[in-house]
This record gives C-alpha cells, structure tokens and sequence, in this order.
C-alpha cells in the first residue's frame, strides 16, 4: 500500500475524528477507578465513541473482540476487556482506542495512574509521553521517517528503558493501518521523506525493563517478558510544512 497524501476533506474528517477520540480518552480518564473491571472501561469507551454517531476502529478489526485495548501494568499493548480482570489502586492502564468517522481513522493511546503508583511508573508513564513529544519535533515536511523514530528512542533510552521493537506505529486514514510502519527506534537508513499531507500515528511503547515482549495465549496480548511495567503514547498526527498538527490531542492537553 502506498502512502498517502490526504486531501484538505480527508484532513478536515480526520481532524473531526480526531477531536472525538480525545474527548473519548478525556471521558475515559476520569471514569477510571479502582474496583471496576477492564470489560466495564470498554463499555464506556464504546458508548461514547457510538453517542458521536462514529463506529470503534478497533471492534472486530481482523478478530479483536472489543473496542478499547486495555493494558494493564506489565500488558504493553492490545490488552482484551474482561469482566474478571479489576483495576486496583497503584496498577497502570493504557488504552489505545480507535474511531472512525465518516470513513476516516483516529488513532490515540494514554496510559493512566489508577490513584497513588509507584515512582517508578509514574516517571515511566511521564518518560513515555514525552517521547512522543521529542520525536515530533522532527516530524514536518522535508525530514525523514528515521529523523522521528531515533528522537523517540534516544529521550526513552536517557532513563534506562527499553523501546518495544515488535510493535510499530503506522500511517492512517481511510484505513486503520496504512503505509508507512513508524518505528520508536532508529535504523540504519533514512527512512522514508516526510510529505506534507501525510498522516500518521506515532506510539511510543515504552518499558521499565527490557523491550523484550512476548504474546499470551489469547492471540493479542502482548506482554513484557521481564514482567517489568509498561506505557503507550500516541497520537494521530499530520505532516505540514511547520511542525506537526496533533489531530487526537485537546487544546491544551498533554
């Protein structure tokens, strides 16, 4: 699939999307307790994501049965709700939620302290989104792919953490995932030259650990294989000219 530029509609739908899953993530945030389960978050992400007349990118997309991931501490990513698995004080919990509106993707993650949590995640959840953040600043017109990835990889390394390398963020639009995979760690080639009109979602999975992952028997879940904790950031972003437009991200979120 090749990459490509949206058009000023595309772009004007994606940034509806957009404004709709960080209202979602907003509402999800505060809705996180201890005592509820991982299915209950799901039930509400969904309904939020429908009550905006969107449908959930992720609900049996290629078998994924529900419309959040939800991660929980040592989970990295694509966590399946599950009216067994509590939320207790001190866990954290990373939802990576999805929409699609009018044909068009938003893709976003946050990774959540569920009341008082360790210093140790709450430097690794602070770590994590500020890679994010480091790594766009060399997201804009003219730079290349890997000018993005190694920012990424560099600010998370500073703190001893290791960089998920199976996982990979991805372009998007009328599609979920679309040419090209966005790495959070730097190769030996430029990578691809950044156009404006290119949209892409950037998600760093950062771990206390090592980035070594494993997958559990459901298929999904991917999980540290040292059993240390786990963050995710992301973000559907466009390429301009200047510097990146954040399509997911509230005015005056971080």
């Amino acid at each position: 699939m090749p990459v490509t530029i949206k058009s000023a509609r595309e772009i004007e739908l994606m940034r509806e999307a957009g404004r709709i899953l960080a209202i979602t993530h907003e509402e999800l945030g505060k809705a996180i307790r201890p005592g509820m389960s991982t299915l209950d978050i799901d039930r509400i992400g969904e309904d939020i994501i429908r009550s905006y007349g969107c449908i959930p990118s992720f609900k049996n997309y290629q078998g994924y049965p529900a419309s959040v991931c939800v991660s929980v501490n040592e989970e990295v990513v694509h966590g399946i709700p599950n009216k067994d698995h509590i939320i207790r004080e001190g866990d954290i919990v990373s939802l990576d939620v999805g929409v699609i509106y009018k044909g068009y993707h938003s893709d976003a993650a946050r990774t959540h302290a569920v009341g008082k949590v360790s210093p140790e995640a709450e430097n690794l959840i602070k770590v994590t989104r500020q890679s994010f953040f480091e790594g766009i600043k060399y997201a804009k017109a003219g730079n290349h792919l890997n000018d993005v990835s190694s920012a990424i990889q560099a600010y998370a390394e500073k703190f001893g953490y290791g960089v998920v390398r199976d996982l990979v963020g991805h372009g998007i639009g009328a599609h979920l995932h679309e040419a090209p995979e966005v790495p959070n760690f730097g190769g030996r080639r430029k990578g691809l030259k950044l156009r404006a009109g290119m949209t892409l979602a950037v998600e760093p999975m950062i771990n206390a650990g090592r980035y070594d992952v494993e997958w559990l028997e459901d298929g999904w879940t991917a999980v540290t294989d040292d059993g240390s904790l786990s963050a995710h950031y992301e973000n559907t972003i466009l390429i301009t000219e200047g510097d990146p437009e954040i399509l997911s991200l509230r005015s005056g979120e971080e």
